[in-house]
């Protein structure tokens, strides 16, 4: 999982992940705006969900205390941060400003 995961935010696409919990409630309200925001964006943005229970050594890393967290990746590198649950609009808008 590590190296895929290097793997995964070394693109020069913007890569929102979402470290979510199946036990946290806005984890699942953020689902949705998730979707939409990928349906709103389509190829320019990769979003990768990570159940942090299962996911634990990357959340470590990542120092992911609560969910949901999202982090962008831009050529590996974070530019972005921020937990809790952001309406579609900010969060499109966070994505944009990358590109």
């Amino acid at each position: 999982m590590k190296s895929s995961f290097k793997k995964i935010i070394s693109s020069e696409t913007p890569v929102l992940i979402d470290f979510f919990a199946d036990w946290c409630g806005p984890c699942k309200m953020l689902g949705p705006i998730l979707k939409d925001v990928k349906e709103e964006l389509g190829d320019k943005v990769k979003i990768v969900k990570i159940d942090v229970d299962r996911n634990q050594s990357i959340a470590a890393k990542y120092q992911v205390k609560g969910v949901p967290t999202m982090l962008l990746f831009k050529d590996g590198k974070q530019v972005w941060r921020q937990s809790g649950v952001l309406q579609k609009n900010d969060i499109i808008q966070v994505i944009q400003s990358q590109n």
